[in-house]
């Protein structure tokens, strides 16, 4: 039998293609008949490009333009305030069931490390061993008085130590955000007649209420039991002023930031934003620190939150290192 010329050139072919099916590494390149696109001058992000004055390959926009849908001038929408720059009152989307679990699945991704699961601030990361700023609790009247805008603007630009998250978590999904901390604002307050119209174990919920607040002031009775063994000093102070960022709040040179600076502060007189006034003796300032809504000095707002989970001799050596800033 003799073979055609076409069927010479197959079974050629066909032996090429199976020594090419081997299974073996190699580190040659591969061969690529029909290349396209896949070898082309380009530079990587950062790279140098001897062809502009500056050596930039990455080119910034031009002076006046905007990219593609990057136009943002709706300012309720993508700013959380009106034209006059005051909050919004209101979320600029509807409440649906599906926009509030959305905004449930970002809260718990983004949110619950600090805030907590019910936005107490009871976060994994607030047991005050990490040297975080404490997060205030979404259930005190500050934040119930809070207009939507404002927690918008919280997440979008960041407020205090709490970064900003714009580029992590969308526009949309930022309002949804907001509006899930509203539902859990709103789930503190059900009242008892409405929550036993539906298919709630009420009694097992205030069983595990109580034991929770059972083991809050175990560890409250455990905690006062040690404080006669702590150190108390100015200088351990200074320690949990750095560990619990009160820096980023409270300036040591007279500077405003936040919160009243913590110079000449102790022994000075405070007036307060409901028209009273108390000289800064170390009742006052242990008391800031604990409860700091009860007496909001006079020009701030209140969004400092409690550091109740401090221990007695910790709260005493903040007070001895702020005492020392006067006497400076």
């Amino acid at each position: 039998m003799r073979l055609s010329t076409s069927h010479i050139a197959s079974l050629l072919l066909l032996s090429l293609l199976l020594m090419s099916c081997r299974g073996q590494l190699s580190e040659k390149p591969p061969i690529s008949p029909q290349q396209n696109m896949q070898f082309q001058n380009r530079f990587n992000a950062q790279e140098q490009n001897e062809f502009f004055a500056n050596n930039m390959a990455m080119r910034p926009p031009v002076e006046g333009t905007i990219a593609r849908g990057k136009l943002r001038q709706n300012s309720e929408l993508y700013q959380g305030r009106d034209e006059n720059g005051n909050f919004v009152t209101e979320i600029p989307f509807e409440l649906t069931q599906s926009f509030l679990y959305r905004g449930k699945e970002r809260y718990d991704i983004y949110c619950t490390p600090c805030h907590g699961k019910t936005g107490d601030g009871q976060g994994i990361i607030m047991t005050g061993q990490y040297g975080y700023v404490p997060a205030p609790s979404y259930h005190r009247q500050a934040s119930y008085d809070m207009p939507d805008g404002q927690f918008y603007s919280a997440i979008t630009e960041g407020i205090r130590s709490m970064p900003a998250y714009n580029t992590q978590i969308k526009v949309e999904d930022r309002w949804a955000i907001v509006a899930y901390i509203r539902a859990l604002q709103e789930s503190r307050n059900v009242p008892r007649e409405e929550l036993e119209e539906y298919n709630v174990d009420i009694a097992q919920l205030e069983t595990e209420y109580q034991a929770l607040k059972e083991r809050q002031e175990a560890l409250a009775e455990e905690r006062a039991a040690g404080a006669g063994e702590e150190e108390i000093s100015a200088e351990r102070g200074q320690q949990l002023y750095t560990a619990n960022a009160c820096q980023t709040c409270h300036s040591l040179d007279g500077t405003r930031l936040v919160g009243p600076s913590f110079a000449g502060l102790y022994g000075s007189e405070r007036q307060f934003a409901d028209g009273s006034s108390a000289v800064a003796d170390e009742d006052y300032i242990s008391n800031s620190i604990i409860n700091p809504g009860s007496n909001v000095v006079e020009g701030y707002n209140n969004v400092m939150p409690p550091y109740n989970y401090l221990s007695d001799g910790e709260i005493q050596s903040l007070v001895e290192f702020i005492k020392a800033q006067s006497d400076n």
